[in-house]
């Protein structure tokens, strides 16, 4: 197997390489591309990429992505500067949340339980959608080399996803803006503790994703689609790395019946955030929410219809709705699980 140096080196063999599956078939190795120009930088087996790694130039623009402590970094600087002011303030927020501890075992126990107790609620929502994504979804899917799973994780945070589809026999490559040690990338360091042999790590964000054309056989939108400033963006970008007919999932963001409620609900948010933390929260401008007129312009765009799941997150789940008719409240959101299939060419 070519290092990315090596592969660099032969530029214009490594896309044909790769889709043949000749020195790098696509079931075992990643194929990275400058985030910049798009150039292909060079193709290297999963299990190097999820290890120390020294820096890549694309030859083409010069462009370095570098690997920090295990973390690749593809942010551009001027994204990174772009970036700066939502990553400050979401760290600041998350901190405040009590996120994060300096036990391993608080990482390893996740989803099933919070050991610190400072967000039970959000991970007993949490660990259902994962039940149900690895039970009743990833379960029925086959990838190029079978059961086992090339998986992005889009919105990793801390890795708890990655590491938990790795134990179950899938290659995940986990994506996020933060890596920090406490709540971003940086802190899939403490799976080592659960004898993980570890996952690739990428600084990056979804508009400009560091990987070659259709190459994965699901991505997963964990719990970070609402964070898009442009879902058709997004979305398309997602498409491109997907091999055809591989299965896109968006988990746990939150989903409202008509707009007003979903931009009533940010009003809200955003007045909690200036009056707890001194700024509204609105460093980056996400789209925040879905409704399904918004999920329908988008399986539009792309030709392909999304499946609707509905889990059951108990009683006093379910029942909020009504409770908030009956006071006469804004309506709540709603959590689904939407997946949608690539199209074969």
């Amino acid at each position: 197997m070519p290092s990315l140096s090596t592969a660099i080196a032969r530029n214009g063999l490594v896309r044909e390489a790769f889709l043949e599956g000749g020195s790098a078939p696509r079931a075992t190795a990643i194929l990275v591309r400058c985030p910049v120009c798009h150039t292909d930088v060079g193709v290297d087996s999963y299990q190097s990429l999820a290890a120390e790694h020294r820096d890549v130039a694309c030859q083409a623009c010069s462009f370095k992505i570098t690997q920090d402590r295990g973390v690749w970094r593809a942010l551009p600087p001027a994204r990174q500067a772009h970036f700066a002011r939502f990553m400050r303030e979401y760290e600041r927020v998350r901190k405040a949340e009590g996120r994060g501890s300096t036990s391993p075992e608080f990482y390893l126990a996740l989803p099933f339980q919070d050991i610190t107790g400072n967000n039970a609620w959000q991970w007993s929502i949490r660990r259902k959608t994962y039940a149900y994504l690895a039970g009743r979804i990833l379960s029925g899917l086959r990838g190029k080399s079978g059961p086992s799973l090339k998986v992005l994780d889009l919105g990793a945070g801390n890795g708890w996803l990655s590491y938990r589809l790795s134990r179950l026999g899938h290659r995940p490559v986990a994506v996020d803006l933060l890596t920090n040690e406490f709540d971003g990338l940086g802190a899939a360091a403490h799976y080592k503790a659960g004898g993980a042999t570890g996952f690739p790590r990428f600084q990056a964000e979804l508009d400009e994703l560091p990987f070659g054309d259709a190459q994965f056989d699901c991505a997963i939108f964990n719990a970070a689609f609402h964070y898009s400033e442009n879902y058709e963006k997004t979305l398309a970008e997602t498409v491109r790395c997907l091999a055809p007919g591989a299965t896109m999932v968006i988990a746990d963001s939150p989903t409202y019946l008509n707009e007003a409620s979903g931009r009533q609900m940010v009003e809200e948010r955003r007045q909690f955030f200036q009056k707890t933390f001194g700024f509204r929260g609105d460093g980056l401008m996400s789209c925040e929410y879905l409704t399904p007129e918004r999920l329908l312009a988008l399986a539009a765009g792309h030709n392909f219809t999304w499946k609707t799941h509905h889990v059951w997150y108990g009683l006093r789940w379910a029942s909020r709705p009504l409770f908030s008719r009956l006071r006469k409240g804004r309506e709540p959101s709603r959590f689904c699980i939407y997946t949608a299939r690539v199209k074969e060419p």
